[in-house]
């Protein structure tokens, strides 16, 4: 019989293995499917910035919008924004992995046998979604503005931000601390949905699986479970992060207000009234395409490293 490594640390500080051990996977799934989410974003920023007089659309769809990157700007900016995104999983990931473990095992109190109420998973997956996100709601910022730059240098627009450090030196001193958390509201609705989708669906399609066919706690299990989950996460999520991209990315003034959008309410607004409903979800398709590896990355990854440290399978 093989036997379980069970290493002195994850015994020791249970909590802390865990949010490393997630961060870790996190970090991994997102290095990998970073293109994907680049492309998603300008997507969202497109329509608006033609409505705002910024020129006709140059791409049309997700293939199109990353071969122009590539193209115009080089491959490398595929990856533009990829060191606050890394730091942003760091605090997201590892903190909604481990509120949720700690809501579903020791405040709601999961039963041995794994029958987890859906409704307990919904609650659980909500909280610890809104919770993470909102500790890394500064990363994000910087992440989507980065994300723009090279775009905005095409347009003849000069440069926001250089470098991580810069962007938030930059936003500090324009806006003070709070402006940070500017877009927060948005960007924590939508990670309530898509853990709602994601840490939820994977969660509940897992030990579903396990109890009703004969499948073990395996990588088949993990990879059908996060399969139903990314898709589901997209599918929720998607126009929360319109609404997210496009309060993050719009200029402020120097008391740090917006000055396209008041809320996350009239960004909705404006963007149904002008573009119509199907504008809540531009990028679906690179958002559901980089949802999708995202979650099998992560999750086969999370699975793999919890066990070889001892630890339980999620």
């Amino acid at each position: 019989m093989q036997r379980q490594p069970h290493p002195a640390g994850a015994a020791r500080w249970p909590k802390l293995s865990k949010f490393a051990l997630s961060a870790c996977a996190a970090s991994v799934a997102e290095l990998v499917t970073f293109p994907l989410d680049l492309t998603k974003t300008r997507l969202q920023i497109q329509g608006e910035a033609a409505l705002r007089g910024g020129g006709h659309v140059p791409y049309r769809g997700m293939l199109r919008t990353a071969a122009g990157v590539v193209r115009e700007e080089g491959p490398l900016r595929l990856w533009q924004g990829v060191t606050p995104a890394v730091y942003r999983h760091i605090v997201y990931s590892g903190g909604r992995m481990l509120a949720y473990e700690q809501l579903r095992d020791s405040v709601l109190g999961r039963p041995d046998d794994n029958a987890f109420a859906v409704w307990k998973a919904v609650i659980c997956g909500m909280l610890a979604g809104a919770l993470g996100q909102f500790l890394a709601s500064p990363t994000d910022l910087v992440k989507v503005q980065m994300q723009m730059e090279g775009r905005r240098r095409l347009e003849g627009k000069p440069p926001r931000v250089c470098g991580v450090r810069q962007a938030f030196y930059k936003i500090i001193s324009e806006g003070g601390v709070r402006a940070l958390w500017a877009g927060w509201i948005p960007n924590v609705q939508r990670a309530a949905l898509v853990n709602l989708g994601d840490l939820t669906t994977y969660d509940t399609a897992k030990h579903y699986i396990l109890r009703k066919t004969s499948l073990q706690d395996n990588s088949l299990c993990h990879g059908l479970s996060s399969a139903c989950s990314g898709l589901v996460a997209a599918t929720l999520g998607t126009p929360a992060d319109v609404i997210k991209t496009r309060i993050m990315n719009q200029p402020r003034d120097v008391n740090g207000r917006g000055l396209h959008y008041k809320s996350s309410i009239d960004c909705l607004l404006q963007s149904v009234r002008k573009e119509g409903f199907a504008s809540l979800y531009k990028g679906f398709l690179p958002t559901w395409m980089r949802m999708a590896p995202w979650s099998m990355t992560f999750w086969l990854t999370f699975e793999q490293i919890r066990k070889i440290a001892g630890i339980r399978s999620f």
